[in-house]
């Protein structure tokens, strides 16, 4: 009887987990759907949205140019090590431009975004949840997902291929820097082999990648603020699922965006 009972708790425990989680993905489709849909409708607040962009991808710029530097200055001195191994050194140039444009770069600065903005957005958005200021909104006939959601999912998926795009660049330039001065690289064969190797594929899928973890980021963090708990603690809660959500979401989103560009 005793185990019977067990059996059951165990049982119950899954289904309701399992049912909390189709509850979460229906609830996190239906405000995508929304947001999406205000997207494309007016009115459009164009201030907030240069507003955003500027608090998303300027100031977001030092942390993702710190990160890509170090990332691409540390793959050149691993490819260099394993590549000793083979006598094949010399792929070095070639090997931190393609990984830093394809992946490190793109999963890197989204998850140093997601860090950085998807807890900010949640916490912000959190707390004028909890002091009713997006009921005074809707009081005001302002739409919150038009004047708070949409303004910063745009500028988040606008800005992050930017921020990439410098990123792979100071990427790059870590690995040059490691390769000329640390492992006795020429600087004009490092640089001619960095633009022999790559092309504008690598660069485009990379980019591709960037915006839409610039769209999950944002979308993460409005989500979990606008769905906020009450008090310190439910924005609290909020801004650390904001967070996690939005990582684990973007290294699943690029294993799918990889197989879609390179499966072939």
């Amino acid at each position: 009887m005793v185990l019977l009972r067990l059996i059951d708790d165990f049982l119950a425990s899954i289904g309701r987990s399992v049912l909390n989680l189709c509850r979460a993905v229906g609830h996190l489709t239906l405000f995508v759907a929304v947001t999406l849909s205000h997207m494309v409708r007016t009115p459009i607040y164009p201030r907030e949205i240069g507003a955003q962009m500027l608090r998303i991808g300027y100031y977001s710029l030092p942390v993702v140019g710190l990160t890509t530097l170090f990332t691409g200055g540390a793959l050149a001195l691993q490819i260099y090590a394993g590549g000793a191994r083979f006598n094949a050194e010399a792929v070095v140039p070639s090997i931190v431009a393609i990984g830093m444009v394809r992946e490190l770069g793109p999963v890197l600065g989204g998850l140093m975004v997601a860090g950085r903005v998807s807890a900010s957005i949640a916490a912000e958005i959190g707390t004028m949840r909890v002091t009713e200021q997006i009921d005074a909104l809707t009081t005001l006939s302002t739409n919150p997902y038009k004047y708070l959601v949409v303004p910063r999912v745009v500028a988040a998926s606008v800005t992050l291929p930017m921020l990439v795009l410098v990123g792979d660049v100071i990427g790059v330039m870590g690995g040059y820097l490691v390769g000329v001065n640390r492992l006795g690289f020429s600087g004009v064969a490092y640089i001619q082999n960095t633009v022999d190797f790559l092309v504008l594929d690598d660069v485009v899928s990379g980019l591709a990648k960037a915006a839409v973890f610039g769209f999950i980021v944002a979308v993460m963090g409005c989500y979990h603020g606008y769905n906020s708990g009450r008090g310190a603690q439910g924005v609290g809660q909020a801004t650390t699922n904001a967070v996690v959500t939005a990582s684990i979401l973007i290294l699943a989103a690029n294993y799918v965006l990889t197989e879609v560009f390179f499966s072939a």
